[in-house]
C-alpha cells in the first residue's frame, strides 16, 4: 500500500510540511509506503477546458500535473496539504487538483483521500472543504481525525507548540492506515463496490 503526499505550500520546510511530516511518520510506522511531492513553488496554470485529455488521456500541458497523475494512478491513497491563503487553499494547489482530477480517467473508487491545512488563525474549514470536494466526487473515502485536520502557526517552530494539532495529525495517520488496510482486505476478498452509470440529470423535458 502506498500514499502519495502533495505539499501545496511554497515553503518546503514550513507549517504545512511539518503537519504532513507528522502524518507521514505514522503512516510509515503502520507499514504504509509514502512519497512526497512539493508543488507549491511550481508554475502550474489552471485548466482551460480544452477537452484534449478526453482523447489523449492526459493534460495537454506537459508539466508536473501529468507526472503526479502517473503516481496517483498507482497509489492507494492521496494526502494533500495546503497553507490557508485568504480563507482558501493555495491557488497553485487548486490549479493542480483541477487538472489532475479532470484529466485522469482511471477509476479512483476507494482510493483513500485526506486533506491537511495550516493557518495562523482562521480560514481552515473553507480550505479543507476546497480540497475535500475532489475526493468526494471521485468515490474516494475521506479520512477524518479527532478534530479538523489542521495545525496553527506562522512558522514550523510555532507548529511544534501546537500539541493538539500534531496530535490530530498522528490520529489522522492512524485512521488513514486503518482505512487503507480495511479497504485493501475487502477489495481482495470481494472487489470494489458496484457503481451505476448512465443516468445524467439534464432536464431535457424542461421540468
Amino acid at each position: 500500500m502506498k500514499v502519495l503526499i502533495i505539499n501545496g505550500s511554497p515553503h518546503p520546510r514550513g507549517c504545512t510540511a511539518r503537519a504532513l511530516q507528522e502524518v507521514d511518520t505514522i503512516l510509515q510506522q503502520e507499514g504504509i509506503e509514502t512519497e512526497t511531492i512539493e508543488i507549491g513553488s511550481r508554475d502550474i496554470r489552471g485548466c482551460i477546458g480544452c477537452g484534449s485529455c478526453r482523447k489523449s488521456g492526459k493534460c495537454v500541458f506537459e508539466d508536473i500535473v501529468n507526472e503526479v497523475a502517473d503516481k496517483f494512478k498507482e497509489a492507494d491513497g492521496l494526502l494533500v496539504g495546503s497553507p490557508v491563503y485568504y480563507a482558501t487553499a493555495s491557488g497553485t494547489l487548486l490549479s493542480l487538483l483541477d487538472r489532475l482530477f479532470y484529466s485522469t480517467s482511471f477509476d479512483k473508487t476507494m482510493k483513500v483521500g485526506a486533506a491537511v491545512v495550516s493557518s495562523r488563525r482562521a480560514g481552515s474549514n473553507t480550505a479543507l472543504d476546497d480540497i475535500a470536494k475532489y475526493f468526494t466526487i471521485s468515490g474516494m473515502p475521506l479520512v477524518s481525525s479527532s478534530y479538523w485536520n489542521e495545525v496553527h502557526g506562522f512558522t514550523a517552530e510555532d507548529v511544534e507548540k501546537d500539541k493538539e494539532g500534531l496530535q490530530i495529525m498522528r490520529n489522522l495517520g492512524r485512521n488513514m492506515a486503518f482505512l487503507l488496510k480495511a479497504i485493501t482486505a475487502e477489495k481482495e476478498k470481494n472487489g470494489l463496490p458496484y457503481k451505476e452509470r448512465g443516468a445524467f440529470t439534464s432536464f431535457p423535458d424542461g421540468l
